[in-house]
């Protein structure tokens, strides 16, 4: 590569990280006000072309992890460091710094979008394989997004407030599971074509199989 080429990378990159101070607001916006509306769309923009995908949001899997990477930081300033990086209990040893606790976290709440995306994926008696759990999963990310933001304040809030206020923090992260099961529900409803109860129970087990999972990570954290 030579010096201009690099030039020209550098333009590319510095241009799309400046942008994120614009878009990253508009898609929480979006996806906190229209969040159907937002996971229709992730279906519609990964049928066009690679280059014309997202023009006007963050592309769901980024705004997923600099939702996650902006609550860090909130999190760090407010509390400072994670009790789980001083930990050396199980795969909590693995866990040594603020990249490797964030990549966790992106891992945990990308756990409900992929067990959503495998739940659709079986209720339309598809075939499970990547080019049929992308566009679900996609989809999911954007909702994951505030799912993520709402837990996160919430942990936040249990780290430096009196325990009598914590209280309101268990009612935020019941209101955020709520708000969650009743879009997953929607959605289920809405691209199923089903009845309520089926979309009631496909949202419900999908979410507790993404439980089940963290639970087991986390008893291997210790």
């Amino acid at each position: 590569m030579n010096f201009m080429s690099f030039l020209k990378s550098l333009d590319d990159l510095l241009f799309e990280v400046m942008s994120w101070l614009v878009f990253y607001p508009l898609t929480l916006w979006r996806a906190l006000t229209q969040p159907l509306v937002m996971m229709r769309y992730a279906d519609t923009e990964l049928k066009d072309a690679p280059e014309r995908q997202y023009s006007d949001v963050l592309s769901p899997p980024l705004f997923l992890l600099l939702t996650l990477l902006i609550s860090h930081l909130v999190e760090l300033a407010v509390v400072g460091d994670s009790p789980l990086i001083a930990s050396k209990h199980g795969l909590a040893a693995m866990i040594t710094d603020d990249t490797s606790l964030i990549a966790l976290r992106l891992v945990a709440f990308a756990t409900f979008p992929l067990t959503m995306a495998v739940r659709m994926v079986r209720a339309k008696r598809q075939k499970l394989e990547r080019e049929t759990l992308k566009l679900p999963f996609y989809s999911q990310c954007y909702a994951a997004g505030p799912l993520a933001l709402m837990f996160s304040v919430v942990t936040t809030l249990g780290q430096c407030v009196p325990a009598g206020v914590r209280l309101i923090g268990g009612l935020l992260a019941l209101g955020a599971v709520a708000w969650f099961l009743v879009l997953e529900t929607l959605w289920f409803h809405r691209l199923l074509k089903c009845g309520w109860w089926r979309a009631v129970g496909n949202a419900a087990r999908a979410y507790a199989e993404g439980w089940v999972v963290l639970v087991v990570v986390g008893a291997a954290m210790g």
